[in-house]
């Protein structure tokens, strides 16, 4: 449990809360239920056993913040309640509430035990997989999807780390729970569309493909669409992921409709698996200027660092389709 101040708001409240949900108890001494909430609240948080962090803020000491919220949610009592998960104030609640029904509403917001593992294994799987240790972190990120077969993050680095090791049997069995989303063209999931596109390059080039013979033909035949995509996906599949693009862009320069616009498709799918996720705030940043700027309840956006080879091929898409 931390005491939140106007100090340490945007470290330990909404930056913590991209890391855990955070349940922020607002409270003050003269309130009789806040008195009886505080310590049902302190018992939970150790009963959940760190699956969310529990702050309190004095609504006489630190007003600002207690306003807003109060404004947020249209709540004039205490004590109250409100949750906040990936730099946000999501949901509240107001009064003395009893327990049964504070662990119905922590159950919504909170992970599971096993959800929590998974986060775990992930986030240590992702330092292995910066340090370019992809069959360590293979391992971890086997034991999240086994823990949590719903965290997305997980699947997704799983079945890209089985990819890059070769591993093209396993990665198609892990694709199938998610191959729905991938396909599905109202809700698609971009990222786990582009693994769909990456497993079929694969999956040809474990067939066989007779490179020269694609190039011979293509030579005598720059339109020769279909030996240019089968030999952009024989370089997806070794991993050159810009000698795939480069192939891709020459069908989408000379036609961008070619096989219902298949080529721009797996060119976007290239750029998306190479585009690293978008990083989380860094915490402790907080300071007294904060206060002054006037307060947000609102994390920060973060932008992901510029790379500038993907910048150039998405240049070169932008070109090739206007």
């Amino acid at each position: 449990m931390i005491d939140i101040t106007l100090q340490n708001f945007q470290a330990e409240l909404i930056e913590s809360s991209l890391q855990q949900p955070v349940l922020l108890d607002i409270w003050a001494p003269w309130c009789g239920p806040c008195k009886v909430l505080g310590p049902v609240l302190e018992q939970l948080e150790v009963a959940y056993a760190g699956r969310f962090k529990l702050a309190k803020v004095n609504a006489d000491e630190v007003p600002q913040i207690t306003e807003q919220l109060s404004q947020m949610f249209g709540v004039r009592s205490i004590p109250f309640c409100v949750m906040f998960a990936g730099g946000q104030p999501v949901d509240g609640f107001v009064g003395n509430v009893p327990e049964a029904q504070i662990r119905e509403f922590l159950d919504k917001h909170v992970p599971s035990g096993e959800a929590l593992e998974a986060q775990e294994e992930v986030a240590a799987a992702e330092e292995l997989l910066a340090e370019g240790d992809v069959e360590s972190a293979l391992v971890k990120l086997q034991r999240a999807v086994e823990a949590d077969p719903s965290n997305e993050v997980a699947r997704f680095d799983y079945i890209k780390a089985l990819l890059e090791l070769g591993e093209l049997a396993a990665a198609q069995q892990a694709f199938e729970p998610v191959a729905a989303k991938a396909a599905d063209t109202i809700t698609r999931h971009a990222r786990f569309a582009a693994l769909g596109h990456w497993l079929k390059a694969c999956q040809r080039a474990s067939e066989g493909i007779d490179a020269a013979t694609l190039q011979a033909a293509i030579a005598s035949n720059k339109r020769d669409f279909e030996a240019r995509f089968t030999l952009a996906q024989a370089r997806w599949a070794a991993h050159d992921f810009t000698g795939a693009m480069d192939d891709l862009l020459e069908i989408i320069m000379r036609d961008k409709s070619w096989n219902e616009g298949l080529a721009r498709l797996s060119y976007v799918a290239i750029l998306e698996l190479m585009t690293k996720p978008q990083p989380k705030a860094p915490a402790g940043k907080a300071s007294g200027d904060d206060a002054k700027s006037g307060l947000q309840l609102a994390g920060h956006t973060v932008l992901p660092p510029s790379d500038p080879l993907l910048d150039q091929y998405r240049r070169k898409l932008s070109m090739a389709l206007n």
